[in-house]
């Protein structure tokens, strides 16, 4: 779910890996041995990033602010949450504008598309439509994201109200997001140098 740090966290060398770390959470199981080599090793990125923000305590304390309000959609919450940080402080972990990074992203997925599964071809359809990774930006970007993702769960999860936990703790889910943010580089660093 959050699309943004997945991506950047791939790095800028190799775009194929990149294109599997983006579409890890449709890839199930063994899956990802039908593609090739730099895409496989984006797929297991995805879930090795996954698990280490599982694990973090700077995450575990922020999704532990929302597990009252929203259960077990915590996590997910939490990384969108995480995914609006990273937009709004962007010039603190890249060179490249936001937008400018985000529209290069999209023409990578359309100059590969045939190597998309089609479950992910079905989201970069409506991704790139709605501008999703544009939306991260703002409260009424996250908003409508949210919006879509309760609509999906018929409206139990309540996340399209998870912003007002945001506006109302930004600075707790903050303090939290930069030393996890700092850690999760180190991390990839390290596991993509291995």
């Amino acid at each position: 779910m959050n699309f943004l740090a997945h991506i950047f966290l791939s790095g800028d060398d190799n775009d194929l890996l990149k294109i599997g770390n983006f579409m890890g959470d449709t890839i199930r199981g063994k899956q990802y041995l039908d593609y090739p080599q730099p895409v496989q090793k984006g797929i297991l990125l995805h879930r090795q990033i996954d698990t280490f923000t599982d694990a973090h305590p700077r995450f575990r304390t922020s999704k532990k602010r929302l597990v009252p309000l929203y259960g077990h959609y915590a996590g997910v919450i939490t990384d969108i949450f995480y995914d609006y940080f990273l937009a709004k402080h962007w010039q603190t972990f890249s060179a490249m504008p936001l937008d400018t990074y985000i529209t290069q992203f999209y023409t990578l997925l359309q100059e590969k598309r045939e190597i998309l599964n089609t479950r992910t071809q079905s989201i970069v359809s409506y991704m790139i439509r709605d501008n999703w990774l544009k939306a991260y930006q703002t409260f009424a970007g996250l908003t409508k994201i949210l919006y879509q993702m309760d609509r999906r769960t018929g409206f139990r999860s309540q996340m399209q109200y998870a912003t007002d936990s945001l506006r109302t703790e930004e600075s707790f889910f903050e303090q939290d997001f930069f030393p996890f943010f700092e850690d999760i580089q180190d991390f990839v660093r390290q596991n993509l140098n291995s």
